[in-house]
């Protein structure tokens, strides 16, 4: 019998609950050490950093503002203006802001360029070595406050999006606080919300999975469906759908860092290493067509999983769970991110094609398999 063991590495401190974006502060002040923040602009302008400003800006050496997925380029100009300076960083913003801030802390303890450690591209391995990081997710959708890999995308010279990871790069500290979400777009919710919920699906449906990992997906996949349709609502049931979606997003984290990820994030990788279309929005796109395959899906395995959770998320057995939870997840969406289809030319489309792979996928998913789900996902250009 084949066993598959499985690990999980996690955060040394999380704190959960609205407004435990208070414990920022003490956590500075109770070991000084010489600390720079990256966040994002909206945090910024937000209402949450004016109230702890005052007191945080003295615990600060300076900041770094991200406003897109961070390129090799970007983390090795940090390092060079921050090199030696810094004991500690703190990350407050999504995805993109939590892995560039990861990916600084790690690059700024080694001699040689970000490329030289990345994966796919690069020659060098990392030791372990980073700076001691706290992250504070604005969003719930990448998990990456838990996740071991700091994703680096370089769609100019390398075309590749590709992450550092050692499991030492999970962050010591995780701080989620669901009122950092509040007010947020509808389509960042809805886009943010659907990536974590690929995340756990992924992982539920992994060749690597095994009843400790499944269970962990599976607690998300709970969350992420409490939450889903009410993500917007200005009310207390809007307030605990967002609770519950950062819950999913650090479950998914986990998740994926013990199973792995299948053909949809395995496109969606080299999808995002040549267009500049939000991660969470390429993913959610992608589901709906791999769910249309899945319905057709002969391999008892992922029939009994499919099977298993639709009765696990919604209490009764349904001759087609996989097109039941498509109609349900477009039906409760509070944005429909899967509507006016962005483009792909051609050329484009081979290029992902040539790269993408789904090693933690039960089936081997040919490429016209793949090809179509890129077409039934964006209007593909000759």
């Amino acid at each position: 019998m084949n066993m598959l063991t499985s690990q999980t590495i996690a955060n040394r401190q999380t704190f959960f609950g609205r407004g435990s974006l208070q414990q920022l502060l003490p956590l500075l002040q109770q070991a000084p050490q010489a600390t720079l923040l990256f966040c994002s602009r909206s945090f910024l302008n937000s209402p949450h950093y004016a109230a702890i400003s005052p007191a945080l800006k003295p615990l600060l050496i300076g900041h770094e503002v991200v406003t897109h997925e961070a390129s090799p380029d970007n983390i090795d100009r940090w390092v060079q203006r921050w090199r030696g300076q810094v004991e500690r960083v703190v990350a407050i913003g999504g995805g993109s802001v939590l892995d560039a801030a990861k990916a600084f802390a790690a690059v700024s303890q080694y001699s040689l360029n970000t490329l030289r450690y990345l994966e796919k591209v690069g020659d060098t391995p990392v030791s372990g070595a980073t700076l001691p990081l706290i992250a504070i997710p604005t969003t719930a959708g990448t998990g990456s406050e838990v996740t071991q890999n700091a994703v680096v995308t370089d769609q100019a010279d390398n075309k590749v999006k590709a992450s550092l990871r050692h499991a030492n790069f999970v962050p010591q500290i995780a701080i989620l606080d669901a009122d950092l979400l509040d007010g947020a777009p509808d389509k960042v919710l809805a886009c943010c919300a659907i990536d974590t919920f690929t995340h756990l699906f992924e992982a539920w449906l992994s060749a690597k999975g095994n009843i400790f990992t499944r269970q962990t997906a599976l607690n998300g996949m709970r969350q992420f469906i409490k939450g889903w349709p009410d993500l917007n609502r200005q009310d207390r049931q809007g307030a605990e759908a967002r609770e519950a979606m950062l819950m999913a997003s650090w479950l998914g984290g986990l998740s994926l860092s013990m199973a792995g990820l299948g053909i949809i994030h395995g496109i969606a990788g080299e999808l995002g290493a040549i267009k500049n279309y939000h991660h969470g929005e390429v993913c959610g796109r992608l589901l709906f067509p791999f769910l249309a395959l899945l319905d057709n899906s002969e391999h008892p395995q992922q029939q009994a999983l499919m099977a298993e959770l639709q009765l696990a998320l919604f209490g009764a057995t349904h001759p087609a769970p996989a097109n039941f939870l498509a109609q349900w997840l477009q039906q409760h969406a509070v944005f429909p991110f899967w509507q006016q289809k962005p483009t792909l030319s051609a050329s484009e489309v081979e290029w992902i094609l040539a790269r993408a792979n789904g090693k933690n996928s039960l089936v081997n998913y040919s490429t016209a398999q793949q090809r179509w789900m890129l077409e039934q996902a964006y209007s593909c250009t000759d």
